[in-house]
């Protein structure tokens, strides 16, 4: 669309003429979400739906690193309390602690972490019971 709208025709004339053409060429056939509602349109209008958007896309996040691997932590836990094996709890373990370990020695920004580390032999034995408890509650 690189013409120029020709003198004494109206503008919205103009565009709806290219809008038509455009149409007839068949240039808005494929368009990705064709036939489908807009998203958002129910929602309230927010200037920044954009970047919010953006953050999304590129998992971004506004919180502060110690807020961060805080909620990771607490992520951790619940995924190893609903790990399928043992091993698998003793590697999520391991791994979380090791990000705690990083965010002690080296002070992140945001409030105080004020987390420590888990105790994998604890949270193997509330896997267990978790998993016992399961168990009895599938043989009723």
């Amino acid at each position: 669309m690189t013409e120029r709208k020709p003198p004494g025709v109206t503008f919205e004339s103009w565009v709806d003429k290219q809008i038509r053409e455009a149409e007839e060429r068949g240039d808005f056939a494929d368009l990705p979400g064709r036939g489908k509602p807009l998203p958002g349109l129910s929602e309230p209008y927010d200037e920044l739906w954009w970047i919010r958007e953006k953050m999304v896309k590129e998992n971004l996040s506004s919180l502060p690193p110690t807020l961060v691997l805080r909620k990771e932590a607490e992520d951790a836990l619940a995924a190893a309390l609903a790990a399928p094996t043992e091993r698998a709890v003793r590697r999520i373990v391991a791994e979380i602690n090791e990000r705690i370990d990083q965010g002690i020695r080296q002070p992140m920004d945001g409030p105080p972490l004020n987390l420590a580390r888990y105790d994998v032999e604890q949270v193997v034995r509330a896997w267990r019971a978790g998993v016992a408890r399961r168990l009895r509650d599938s043989a009723r």
